[in-house]
């Protein structure tokens, strides 16, 4: 075997004499050819971590015969090379658990959908009838393990992908499902343990529903993110379970839930369970029940409240209680825009997200800063909820999803409706690639061009730290031009103060104040105006 530097070089390799030694070294302990493993390589976001992560699974008693098996054929030497050179902590996996380099034969697919995903998950506790098999480490690694399997088929689906822009929403949704299916599992262990302290047919009689909220309510989960609920209790029989007593129970079992998901054990946790979006935030009663949800949103909330309740979905747990949530807050979600000074509000609001970023951060962030993500998706949210008032066809969850309704509806320009959607999905990609290469919760572009060539050579669509900064960049300035057009426009505070406005006129008159605002159907529009405000 006798490999140039220039060889290596064309491949993607920055360290050529460590890489060759390494090369050499996997060679000669699996019987590989070399030539085979550079072909193979070049994708790599970091050739020199993959081939220095390949070495160290060839050197395992555990996994070198099935490293040597992968080996042998092109597409499932690819497939490794890219996990291993793209996600440490994926690499880090697969290390623990060999068993998992038999998916690299596999053609890539994701795992499948949502009750799927679920079902598979309860059953790697040995859940039966909303209980574990068992509590305690054992039952959270099994879930951990296997959560992790499946995040290791969408990652290697997700980066073998020949169009990664295209493939967002399919990602975020499979990683939003995954989620959805550990929490059941983490309650079903949460059963188990809680069972242990109060009795078996008492807990079942603990109806508890888990919200999904933010991105995961949306189904546009990142990586690694925290996962934000709300906690809906009620007893199924009041006669023989109390609310009071019910409610006791749904706590330690939501606590429980959010230990099964990262407390530490064996294997680490997934990530954290944040419950702090509930009424009074951290001064709040951890579970409550639907009737004192509605009373403290009838009475106490702000604002931003109603606009963190607009992706919620529910996620875990009681299915028909969560509906019953989800549809009960809708109304006060969908006037919630009419309310005094909102529109303002929420315009303060993404304002103080951007002072808070540190100051040596603001340059870097993709998501907070001026041109990220959040200019994004708050003007996406508030052109909802304002325009939501007088039209359900944007009563939407997902970003993409609501900017194709708002352009559809005349709300947003086709152009403009394009253009966020395309900076969108590159952000989010973006923030993907970062975020799978350590499974650390990032938002942070690489601040070194070392960093930044990785990044570029991650997204499948450049290979240089100039290419992807300066795309990004010309995103930024996109994406901010864009936002303060749509955000700050005069229309949306006189769209919000309608509902005030049109109790005071008669129907002729209010249909005509509609019509010079510009809606096509001003009887139509009147009409979801009064009934959304009905008894709200």
């Amino acid at each position: 075997m006798a490999l140039s530097r220039t060889q290596l070089a064309k491949a993607g390799f920055t360290d050529l004499s460590e890489a060759l030694m390494q090369l050499e070294s996997v060679c000669e302990l699996t019987g590989s050819d070399a030539e085979l493993i550079l072909s193979s390589i070049h994708t790599s976001a970091d050739p020199d971590r993959a081939i220095a992560w390949l070495l160290r699974l060839s050197q395992s008693a555990a996994s070198v015969k099935s490293v040597k098996k992968l080996l042998s054929e092109q597409d499932s030497t690819t497939r490794l090379l890219s996990i291993l050179g793209g996600s440490k902590g994926l690499a880090e996996f697969i290390e623990r658990h060999p068993r998992t380099l038999a998916f690299f034969h596999d053609e890539p697919g994701l795992p499948g959908d949502q009750e799927k995903m679920r079902a598979s998950l309860l059953k790697s506790v040995g859940a039966v009838k909303g209980f574990a098999q068992t509590g305690g480490d054992t039952a959270r690694d099994a879930l951990r393990i296997h959560y992790r399997e499946l995040l290791l088929k969408i990652a290697i689906w997700d980066l073998g992908h020949d169009n990664p822009l295209h493939q967002i929403e399919w990602v975020t949704g499979s990683l939003s499902d995954i989620a959805g299916g550990a929490l059941e599992a983490g309650l079903a262990i949460a059963r188990t343990e809680v069972a242990e302290n109060f009795s078996p047919e008492q807990v079942a009689l603990v109806d508890l529903a888990i919200i999904g909220m933010g991105k995961c309510g949306a189904r546009e989960l990142n990586y690694l993110s925290d996962v934000d609920v709300i906690y809906v209790g009620a007893s199924l029989d009041e006669e023989k379970l109390p609310t009071d007593k019910a409610l006791t129970i749904a706590t330690r079992l939501a606590q429980h839930t959010a230990r099964a998901i990262f407390e530490v054990s064996k294997e680490p946790g997934l990530w954290e369970v944040d419950a702090n979006l509930r009424p009074e935030g951290k001064d709040g009663a951890l579970v409550r029940t639907l009737e004192s949800h509605l009373a403290y949103y009838d009475r106490w909330a702000k604002d931003w409240e109603f606009q963190a309740l607009l992706k919620a979905r529910p996620l875990a747990g009681s299915t028909e209680l969560g509906e019953r949530y989800v549809s009960s807050v809708a109304p006060k979600i969908w006037s919630s825009a009419s309310r005094s000074n909102f529109v303002e509000q929420v315009q303060r609001m993404r304002e103080r997200v951007t002072e808070n970023i540190p100051g040596d951060d603001v340059e870097f962030q993709i998501k907070l800063g001026p041109g990220g993500l959040r200019d994004i998706e708050f003007t996406v949210q508030l052109l909802q909820l304002v325009h939501g008032l007088v039209d359900d066809t944007v009563h939407t969850k997902g970003t993409l999803e609501s900017l194709a309704r708002l352009s559809e509806a005349g709300y947003v320009g086709r152009d403009e409706a394009q253009s966020f959607a395309e900076n969108y999905r590159f952000l989010r990609l973006l923030e993907h690639r970062m975020q799978l290469r350590d499974l650390s919760r990032t938002h942070l572009m690489p601040r070194d061009e070392a960093g930044q060539r990785v990044l570029a050579r991650a997204t499948g669509l450049w290979n240089t730290a100039e290419e992807v900064v300066s795309h990004w960049q010309q995103t930024k300035l996109d994406v901010r031009e864009l936002h303060e057009r749509l955000f700050y426009r005069p229309l949306l505070a006189a769209v919000a103060k309608l509902p005030e406005e049109t109790h005071q006129l008669t129907s002729d008159q209010a249909e005509a104040r509609l019509a010079a605002i510009g809606f096509r159907d001003p009887q139509g529009s009147l009409k979801h105006i009064a009934a959304l405000t009905n008894g709200v």
